[in-house]
């Protein structure tokens, strides 16, 4: 069994070998083509040249200039440590936008390995894993209410009608001119998102006060929020808000 499994894998290596392809580029650097794919199902290219004895490896850029491109912001406090412990984890460090490594002659495999692996995390962290985007969108919103002044308690829980406990992002509390207020965030507006606020809101308005009202802040920045969403909301007594237009619902969530 272990003879098994000691030919699988030098197999493997062999494969890793024969897929990997070098090109000079320019007079001091090399590019490296691995096999790995990036979200586009792209082969990561990585680059090196030797530095102060050593090697420097780097991914010139691509990851994060690739999110960025895609909409996926990483200026925020929140994203910024989350990506600093991402790279932390693999020994890997930030210049600019670009990932890299420093390499010895003995260590440069692995250095390597651990540059391509922290490109495959920061991709997956920020762009795949849809928990964690519906989390820094909702940072997101915390950080606008916070520079715009909008006064509000996060993370509320209501009571329904129905007997069935039910989660708010923000309520903001009745004023002079306003009444109470309640916002929820949609990081990916869909029918069912739009389903379930308004279920949670039916069952709840009938136990909060008559004038309370409902807002759904949606996220709209990697594609458009449709338009059968924004219809079923108003449908629901659900004031829609998308997040590119936020500033126009400021004045009455600030009041």
């Amino acid at each position: 069994m272990i003879e098994d499994i000691r030919n699988l894998v030098e197999q493997y290596a062999l494969w890793l070998k024969e897929k990997t392809t070098l090109k000079q580029v320019g007079p001091n650097w090399v590019q490296i083509t691995t096999p790995h794919l990036d979200r586009h199902n792209d082969c990561l290219q990585i680059y090196t040249k030797k530095q102060n004895g050593g090697y420097i490896i780097t991914d010139d850029g691509y990851i994060i200039d690739d999110l960025l491109n895609s909409g996926c912001k990483l200026d925020s406090v929140k994203r910024e440590e989350l990506l600093k412990m991402t790279l932390a984890g693999f020994g890997v460090e930030k210049d600019g936008n670009s990932l890299k490594v420093h390499a010895t002659r003995e260590n440069f495999a692995f250095k390597k390995h651990n540059l391509l692996q922290a490109m495959l995390a920061v991709n997956d962290l920020f762009f795949l894993a849809s928990p964690m985007v519906a989390s820094l969108f909702y940072e997101d919103v915390v950080g606008w209410l916070d520079l715009v002044g909008i006064r509000y308690t996060p993370n509320v829980k209501f009571s329904g009608k129905s007997g069935y406990d039910h989660m708010f992002d923000f309520v903001i509390p009745k004023s002079q001119t306003y009444p109470e207020r309640i916002l929820q965030t949609i990081n990916r507006p869909n029918r069912d998102t739009a389903e379930s606020l308004a279920f949670k809101w039916i069952d709840t308005r009938e136990v909060r006060s008559p004038e309370s009202k409902a807002y759904a802040i949606l996220n709209d920045q990697s594609q458009p929020v449709p338009e059968g969403v924004v219809e079923a909301l108003k449908n629901y007594d659900t004031t829609p808000v998308l997040w590119s237009l936020r500033d126009r619902a400021r004045e009455e969530l600030a009041a």
